[in-house]
């Protein structure tokens, strides 16, 4: 094990066997492989202001779209003078293009200690308990081509994995497709090209890493791709139910009756009179 994961890949034992225990009596012989849901849940709420962050520099790269438009068609035939403009514009606003990439990019310390964990066959100096836990018929510390070989009933686990890693895949950058008109009041139009292209294929990317890791890693996966996909859901869905407001303001508040206008008028004459 790599000297440099020693103290989080011993401190990330610990936490995943305490939810395997606490789950136990509920979920049975798959409390481990809840345990690590709910590990990796744990580290999406803990990142969860940094995801807040990431998706106000989405808004913010909608907004800017058309200025940087202006910038490549005012420079055109001069790359380097559009990239400098562009970098200096994100700059005063506070963003750059790959802000909606911060929660992925801050995930990789985490997602690298689930790896050496269930790759370890030692865990301080005593065997890794962990990695005999089963998912269904594979072991969490199994690869899908190891042992019987993808045609088995191991393998059948790891083909639900990736299907459900396809769908995630699918559906994420849709719905953060569907998330960035709202975030901006729809009123400006797509991410840029690099933000727009890494948010699509990234996901995808979840299927090559889980067919070569083992079993708990495709799981990290999985359900941090969900999440993402939730969590963009709710982003979407916010950002309608506020534009929805602004687009039908409450009614102007109603006149006096015009007899009570007439009263009223009535009265102050005869103040002026006496």
């Amino acid at each position: 094990m790599l000297s440099l994961f020693g103290v989080p890949v011993d401190a990330s034992y610990h936490v995943v066997s305490a939810f395997a225990q606490l789950l136990a009596p509920v979920a049975g012989g798959l409390a481990t492989a809840a345990a690590i849901v709910g590990f990796t849940m744990a580290v999406r709420l803990f990142l969860l202001p940094l995801s807040f962050r990431a998706t106000r520099g989405l808004a913010s790269q909608a907004r800017l779209l058309p200025q940087v438009q202006a910038l490549q068609k005012r420079h055109a035939g001069q790359p380097d003078r559009v990239q400098r403009e562009v970098a200096a514009l994100y700059r005063r606003e506070g963003t750059g293009q790959f802000a909606g990439c911060l929660p992925t990019l801050l995930q990789l310390p985490f997602f690298s200690v689930m790896y050496q964990l269930f790759r370890s066959g030692t865990i301080g100096g005593r065997p890794n308990g962990l990695l005999g836990h089963r998912l269904l018929n594979a072991t969490l510390g199994s690869h899908w081509l190891s042992g019987p070989g993808p045609l088995s009933a191991q393998g059948a686990v790891f083909l639900g994995l990736f299907a459900l890693l396809a769908i995630a895949a699918w559906v994420a950058p849709r719905v953060a497709g569907a998330a960035r008109p709202a975030e901006d009041g729809g009123s400006a139009g797509p991410a840029p090209a690099v933000t727009r292209g890494l948010a699509r294929v990234l996901p995808f990317a979840t299927l090559v890493a889980a067919a070569v890791m083992p079993l708990a890693t495709g799981l990290y996966l999985l359900t941090t791709t969900t999440w993402t996909a939730a969590e963009r859901a709710v982003v979407a869905r916010t950002g309608r139910s506020r534009s929805g407001d602004d687009r039908h303001p409450a009614p102007p508040a109603r006149s006096l009756p015009r007899w009570r206008s007439m009263v009223l008028r009535i009265h102050a004459r005869g103040r002026d009179s006496a």
